[in-house]
This record gives structure tokens, C-alpha cells and sequence, in this order.
């Protein structure tokens, strides 16, 4: 039995490998060769033939140009999510070309997602904007070398964002905050981590104006002041907020934070100015929370466990309290009287 479990994940390997590796070399001589509804529909059928086309730029432009094409079957004329995650090769000129080619077939696209694709510029951005009128969320994650004159050309071009995701886009600065502001008051998800040059001034004017927010972000951003947490209360349908390494914040922000009553996910990793006093306020006005973390915080103690027990038992199911010297270790029969529903639960070594 043990020869044949090893012939078996032998045989498995090989059939991975030659899909990760065949596979691409295979697409990129035969792909050109074929009719274009074949290859269309190989292209539909298997995944490793989409990573083979999501990897290669050559593919991938290949491909696009058939969607402009009068020869797509219909039912492919109408793109609604393209995403080239990682794809590293894909530069600005690939952008360019497809719109050389007077491609229509992005008009109706809806997400966009080419997070990490380090070669785009903003001049990229614009290209590819321009493409997608209609679209309402774009995540360009850890491309660092966009500016804020890519807010600009995203602001200029699609009028019905409501997902965007700028993590990691180190050179966007509080104008390019402003615009978002201006343009998008019915965004719902914002992600800025480690968006380092903002200030308290750019993140204010999103608070203000961007009222129906429902997901921020702020992982890693150490440098806001306690009166942009404290208005962060004014998102009466914030569900999701990550303030992980927000070193300013304190208990009187949290105590307005503990407005935002929809709030299920709250991550207070390394909020090292948090107390009890914080805690057990948003355990009072927070009471849906499932997700809590307070990793690192060495100024609460037993005391808002009670609280959120108290407030939160119905509702919570991750707390993570790794670092919390103040709150001792208990059994899971403990834990389970406390929080019934909780299925994770960290405690300091």
C-alpha cells in the first residue's frame, strides 16, 4: 500500500508539473495557429491554460485583442473581472497597444484587479482607465511607482468606483486623498496600507465625504492622530476596520469608534495606547463583532474580556489576545462559557 501511495503522489507531481510547465510553452506555439473559438474555449476550460495566459504577456495581449474582435462568440464580448495578479511582465505598452487596437471589448468590465504588476505607470493607468468606463473596483496593490496622477486619470476616467484598493502605493499623498474625496462619496471599500505620505488632513477629507464606507483599512499606518480615529465613528455602516500598528489611537477614539455599530471585524494589533477603558467601549456599542484582535497590547487586562463576553458572546468568534500579559490563560471549557461560539482564540506564551 505504502508503493502504491508513492506511485500515486509521484504520478500527481508529474501531471502538476507538466501543467506548469507544458502547458505555457504548448499555448504560446499552438494558441496563433488555431481558429480563435477554439482557443477561445481552451482558454475557458482549463485552469492552467488561464495561468498560462495570465503569466505571459504575449498571451494575454493575444487574447484581449480577440475580445475586440467581431469573431468572439457573443457571450465573451462582455468582460466583467480581468485579473493579472503578479503578472510582472505586464508593462505600459500592453495597455497602449489594446487601445491602438481600438479594443471595445472592456467597456462593460466592473473589476480590474493588477495588483503587484511593478512595471505599470501611471501613464499605464490612464491608458487602461480609459478602457473601462464602467468600473467599480480596482485594486493596484504594491505598484510603487504610481503617484497621485493616477488618482487623477482613475477620477477622470471611471466615474462608478467603489472598491479601491491603493495598499502598498507609497507616492500617493494627501492630493491624491482629496480627489478620492471629491469624487467617489459613495465608495464602500478603501484600502490605504502603508500609503506612508498621508496625513491626517487626506484621511479626514475621505471620512468626511466618503460616509457610506463599510471596509477601511489602515494597516500600518502609524502616523494619523486620535482626532481622525475619532471620526471614524461618523461610519454608521463600517463593518470592516484594520487599525493594526495605529499607535495613536487611543481609548477616546476607540469610545468614538464604538459608534460604528455594524463594525464585525476590528483588528487593534500593536494599538499600544489602548487600555480596558477602550475595549470594553466598543464591546458596549460594538456587539455584532466576530473578528477582535488585541495582539501586543499589554494595558488591558481580564476586565474587557468580561466586558465582551458580557456584550459579544453572541456574535464573537476569533479573539486574539497573543501579547496581553494582563490576561491570564484559561481553559477551553472556560472559554467556551464565555464566548460559545468561539472557534479561535490566541493567548500569550
Amino acid at each position: 500500500m505504502a508503493a502504491a501511495a508513492a506511485a500515486e503522489a509521484e504520478a500527481a507531481a508529474g501531471d502538476e508539473a507538466w501543467c506548469r510547465e507544458t502547458v505555457p510553452r504548448v499555448m504560446e506555439l499552438v494558441s496563433p495557429r488555431l481558429p480563435q473559438r477554439d482557443a477561445c474555449a481552451l482558454l475557458a476550460v482549463s485552469p492552467w491554460c488561464h495561468r498560462a495566459l495570465v503569466a505571459n504577456p504575449k498571451l494575454w495581449e493575444w487574447s484581449l485583442a480577440w475580445a475586440s474582435s467581431l469573431e468572439w462568440p457573443p457571450r465573451y464580448c462582455h468582460l466583467k473581472i480581468i485579473n493579472l495578479e503578479f503578472a510582472q511582465d505586464i508593462d505600459d505598452r500592453h495597455f497602449v497597444r489594446l487601445k491602438e487596437m481600438g479594443c471595445t471589448s472592456l467597456q462593460e468590465l466592473e473589476l480590474l484587479n493588477i495588483n503587484a504588476c511593478q512595471k505599470v505607470s501611471d501613464k499605464g493607468i490612464e491608458t487602461i482607465t480609459s478602457l473601462c468606463p464602467n468600473l467599480r473596483a480596482l485594486s493596484i496593490y504594491w505598484i510603487v511607482g504610481l503617484t497621485d496622477l493616477t488618482i487623477r486619470h482613475i477620477v477622470q476616467n471611471c466615474k462608478h468606483i467603489v472598491d479601491l484598493n491603493l495598499s502598498g502605493c507609497k507616492n500617493i499623498s494627501d492630493k491624491g486623498m482629496q480627489l478620492v474625496a471629491d469624487n467617489y462619496e459613495g465608495l464602500k471599500k478603501l484600502n490605504i496600507t502603508r500609503c506612508i505620505k498621508l496625513t491626517d488632513d487626506g484621511l479626514q477629507e475621505v471620512l468626511q465625504k466618503c460616509s457610506s464606507l463599510e471596509s477601511l483599512n489602515l494597516y500600518a499606518l502609524s502616523s494619523f492622530s486620535d482626532k481622525v480615529y475619532k471620526k471614524i465613528g461618523s461610519l454608521t455602516n463600517l463593518t470592516f476596520l484594520d487599525l493594526c500598528g495605529a499607535q495613536n489611537v487611543t481609548d477616546d477614539g476607540l469610545s468614538c469608534i464604538s459608534r460604528c455599530v455594524c463594525l464585525t471585524y476590528l483588528n487593534l494589533s500593536w494599538c499600544v495606547r489602548v487600555t480596558d477603558v477602550g475595549v470594553v467601549a466598543i464591546a458596549q456599542g460594538c456587539r455584532s463583532l466576530q473578528l477582535l484582535s488585541l495582539f501586543g497590547i499589554v494595558g488591558v487586562t481580564d476586565v474587557c474580556l468580561e466586558a465582551l463576553s458580557k456584550h459579544c458572546s453572541r456574535s464573537l468568534t476569533t479573539l486574539d489576545v497573543n501579547g496581553c500579559i494582563g490576561i491570564k490563560k484559561r481553559s477551553r471549557d472556560d472559554l467556551i462559557q464565555l464566548f460559545p461560539l468561539l472557534r479561535c482564540f490566541k493567548v500569550h506564551s
